[in-house]
């Protein structure tokens, strides 16, 4: 299969992980910038499969990287694939493009104008369940510190600050 690509984008080092996607020239909003592609797998074989990488990166911390995006209610799309350039679009908890499905496809689409340069970047949404599995390196200002779904970041807080102890001593 041939390797995604879109006039947009060019894949270089990212400081928020490893790659990342970058504007080669500017991109307008709502403009599709990329199809998310990979293999097909139902829902049960994407549980399988995001269990045998996050069990392996317990172990070794250069594992971890989970492709599966949501298709619709039966299927997902496992992106771990030489050919889907789209993979490398990291999270951002201030994101400027979005994941959108249209026709059965699952489309990079830009959430306001883009600059040539800037870093692409989304909200992966993951649910709270296991957040401390997923900290987040986006860097932006209003970054929440692990990857979550921005529905759950006030749930997030104050999780965090049950947490923390108290500065009177008693906790």
């Amino acid at each position: 299969m041939e390797t995604t690509t879109s006039p947009y984008i060019i894949v270089k080092s990212s400081s928020i992980h490893n790659k990342g996607i970058f504007a080669k020239t500017d991109i307008p909003k709502d403009a599709q910038i990329l199809e998310y592609v990979g293999e097909k797998i139902t829902k049960k074989e994407a549980e399988r499969r995001a269990d045998l990488v996050l069990n392996a990166s317990k172990n070794d911390k250069t594992m971890g990287a989970v492709y599966l995006f949501e298709l619709n209610k039966r299927y997902d799309i496992d992106g771990n694939v030489p050919y889907n350039t789209a993979k490398y679009i990291n999270h951002s908890c201030k994101p400027n493009c979005d994941a959108d499905i249209y026709k059965g496809k699952i489309w990079v689409t830009a959430l306001r104008d883009i600059k040539a340069g800037e870093e692409l970047g989304y909200n992966y949404g993951y649910d709270l369940e296991e957040f401390r599995d997923h900290p987040c390196k986006c860097g932006s200002e209003n970054c929440v510190g692990y990857i979550v779904r921005e529905e759950d970041w006030g749930k997030l807080k104050e999780l965090l600050k049950e947490e923390m102890p108290k500065k009177d001593g008693s906790g």
